[in-house]
Order: structure tokens, then C-alpha cells, then sequence
């Protein structure tokens, strides 16, 4: 099947579908009990990455079991640190923990450039599923933005409050811009190697956007976002990317005219009228049911999903979360939302 014939790539480029086209963040997860059986396979979350056969495996599985239009490449944005020489390690219950960089000592330890022999096996997985999934089904890679993974490589994990990303960055701008370009130039090389081996769109994950604040939104979120945009798009014209800027609000509207990208993925807290009105003239929207209301599933997920169609299934729309699968989801909710969005007419 030619790529310009795959429902979410005609989606995305406002082509006529027959159905409304969808896949879920973290779609391959904890929620399937098959994805659990292969985890207990691997030594640890690192490993799982990059262990092909596996990693293959799980990307496949939610698209085998629903049917959804694009498998997303199983991986983790952190893998861009762990190329660059950050010590990296996934602790059970409690998520990633990294060899914190914090000064200016801390950023020459970095590799100038990310190692991406390290992550061959990443780039062997998008192969693999590429000739294993179906001719209709779009492959879909990811990154992390440069603002996102900064917050995990200062802060040494998840934060609440980044208080170390946010003070580095006001106290030693000369440094934190040399961290984001560093960074930017690996997003740009991992994404470009993805698309080499199979990767028909990218998610740019900048799951943190919001944290970087009102100030360090154009510096941090933005202007990183639209260097990779504009990289890619020079060599590979025809590869969409999706921009996810968690929790910057009315903003989003800002990043989606300066960044140029095709489609727009909003959060649970975007309006649906805005993403109408003010998104979607200038791109494609992704979204947004509440991954909470996935978890309840029944009459009240039929409702959003309802609404979401309703608002934003006339124009350019892909359907998705507003951020990804919960571990506690039923699995059998997620078959529950297939079916339904399967049977609503698309009307243009």
C-alpha cells in the first residue's frame, strides 16, 4: 500500500477517510497481560528497549489486539541521555533515575555527540515491525524535546517542583543553552535515524512543556522544537511530525504557527473549542480523551469520546488521549472505545 493511502497519514494531511483514525500514547503497556508476560523476559526497563525481538513484539501487540492505525515505536525518550553517556536505570515503582548533571563539570561529561551505535537496536525494532505490520497501519517513531529530557538529565528523575532544571537555567543561561543545542542536535539525529529505518511519522514528546514557564517557553519549548522541525522536514519532506507541548494551554497555538508542525497533539486540559477554532486552521489536531476516563470506560468514555468526534471530526483529526494508557485501564475498555469510534460516521 502506497504510504499516501494509510487512513492516518490521510488524516493528518486533511485527505478524506472513511473512519476516523486513532492509537493511544503508551498504547503497549502494563495494562496488556501480554505485554507484562514479555517484561518478566527482560533484565531491566533498558534492556526491554533494546532487545529487538522483544521490543518488536510489544510495539505489535496493542495493534494486533485492536486494530489501531498506527503502532508507535516501544521505547523511552531517555534513550537520547543514555547515547550521550548519562547513567541511566528504571527502578521498579518509582521510574527513571539518572546520573544527575547539575553545573558546568556536569555537562562536559557529556558526550559532544550521541552515540547512536548504542542505539542500533532501537533503529533494528522500527525494521523489523515495519515489515510486520500490516500495509494499512502507519509506523510511527518518537522523541523527547530538549526542554523535556533537560528536566530528567538535571533533575536526576521525575520532579514535582523542577527546581533544579528552572534554577540552572536562570542562573547559568550560557550553559542550559549549551545542554538544550546539545540535546537538540540528538533529537535530530535519533529522529533522522528512525525515519531511515522505517519511521513514517515522529511524536515530539515535550511532556514537561509547561514547567518551563512563561519565560523560558520560546527559548526552551519553542525555538528547540522548530530547529528539529525544520531539520527533518529538509530531509525527509514527506514524514509528518506531531508536536506534543504538555500543558501549555493557549499557547499550544503559539508553538503550532512557529514550529510548523503538521499536527498538534493537546492534553486532557485543552479546550475543545479552541483546538477547533484556533488548532486546527493551522494544522492537524491529536486528542484528547482524559486517560482517567478510559479507566471508567462505559457510558461516561462514550460521552467524551462523542464530544471530541463532534468538535474536531470535521476537520484534520487524529483521536488519541491527552496523555498515555494507565496502567489500571481495563484492557477490554480500550476494545470498548475501538468498537465505538469505529461506528461513528466521519462527516466533512
Amino acid at each position: 500500500m502506497s504510504p499516501t493511502a494509510k487512513p492516518l497519514l490521510r488524516a493528518i494531511r486533511g485527505e478524506t477517510v472513511t473512519s476516523h483514525p486513532f492509537w493511544l500514547m503508551r498504547q503497549a503497556g502494563r495494562y496488556l497481560p501480554e505485554y507484562r508476560a514479555i517484561r518478566a523476559q527482560a533484565r531491566d526497563f533498558v534492556q526491554l528497549c533494546l532487545t529487538p525481538d522483544l521490543a518488536t513484539e510489544i510495539t505489535i501487540q496493542p495493534v494486533r489486539r485492536y486494530g489501531m492505525d498506527a503502532a508507535i515505536l516501544f521505547s523511552d525518550i531517555l534513550m537520547i541521555p543514555y547515547a550521550l553517556g548519562q547513567g541511566l536505570a528504571f527502578q521498579e515503582g518509582e521510574g527513571p533515575k539518572l546520573d544527575p548533571i547539575r553545573n558546568r563539570s556536569g555537562l562536559a561529561a557529556l558526550a559532544e555527540t550521541a552515540d547512536l551505535g548504542r542505539l542500533e537496536p532501537v533503529y533494528e525494532t522500527l525494521r523489523r515491525v515495519r515489515t510486520a505490520i500490516a500495509p494499512e497501519t502507519t509506523l510511527i517513531g518518537f522523541v523527547g524535546a530538549p526542554w523535556t529530557l533537560s528536566t530528567y538529565m538535571i533533575e536526576g528523575g521525575s520532579s514535582r517542583s523542577f527546581s533544579l532544571v528552572r534554577a540552572w537555567a536562570a542562573e547559568d543561561p550560557e550553559a542550559f543553552s549549551a545542554l538544550i543545542n546539545r540535546l537538540t542536535a540528538a533529537v535530530i539525529a535519533h529522529a533522522d535515524a528512525q525515519i531511515a529505518a522505517g519511521a513514517e511519522v515522529i511524536q515530539l514528546f515535550d511532556s514537561w512543556a509547561g514547567a518551563a514557564g512563561a519565560d523560558g517557553l520560546e527559548p526552551w519549548v519553542i525555538r528547540p522544537a522548530s530547529r528539529i522541525v525544520a531539520a527533518l522536514r529538509t530531509r525527509w519532506p514527506d514524514v509528518p511530525i506531531i508536536g506534543f507541548p504538555k500543558g501549555i494551554g493557549p499557547s499550544t497555538e503559539a508553538y503550532a504557527a512557529a514550529t510548523g508542525v503538521d499536527m498538534i497533539s493537546i492534553d486532557t486540559t485543552a479546550s475543545l473549542a479552541f483546538a477547533r477554532d484556533r488548532l486546527q486552521p493551522i494544522c492537524a489536531v491529536q486528542g484528547n480523551l482524559d486517560p482517567e476516563i478510559l479507566v471508567a470506560g462505559g457510558p461516561a468514555m462514550i460521552a467524551a469520546i462523542d464530544a471530541i468526534v463532534g468538535h474536531l471530526g470535521a476537520g484534520r483529526f487524529v483521536f488519541n488521549l491527552g496523555h498515555g494508557v494507565l496502567q489500571t485501564t481495563p484492557p477490554e475498555h480500550v476494545a470498548e472505545l475501538t468498537r465505538h469510534l469505529r461506528s461513528i460516521a466521519v462527516v466533512r
